[in-house]
């Protein structure tokens, strides 16, 4: 029984792990078949990367999880929005719009996916209880 449970174990650990780069060129085929420019294409490709390793890295901290992708959203997609696009607006304006939608996102509505999900685990992951 144990050795059916570490293999169910680093079975999830390697999807887990696979999901970081299956989010980034998943991020980058929906830019390019969205219509995205190139710059963000890239850009935006790398804030997500940036996200879901920082997530990875703070996966033991449920709090802190979300935090990765608000900070690295909110800092690159206004730079995204005002030389890639030619925006206007100030700054301050892009950086608190994105930031908070950022914030409703992954702080707010992922954090209640992820209670809610919680005592399913087992089922989704194959995680024994």
């Amino acid at each position: 029984m144990k050795k059916k449970g570490m293999s169910v174990k680093f079975i999830t650990q390697a999807a887990v792990i696979a999901a970081i780069p299956g989010l980034f060129v998943g991020c980058i085929i929906a830019n390019i078949l969205g219509g995205a420019i190139v710059w963000d294409v890239v850009f935006g490709s790398i804030a997500t990367l940036i996200g879901a390793i920082g997530t990875y890295l703070l996966r033991k901290n449920k709090w802190l999880a979300p935090v990765p992708p608000i900070v690295a959203n909110t800092i690159i997609v206004p730079f995204v929005l005002k030389f890639a696009y030619g925006s206007e607006g100030m700054f301050a304006m892009f950086f608190v719009t994105v930031g908070a939608g950022e914030i409703i996102v992954c702080g707010i509505i992922g954090m209640i996916l992820l209670y809610a999900l919680t005592p399913v685990r087992h089922v989704i992951f194959g995680d024994e209880k």
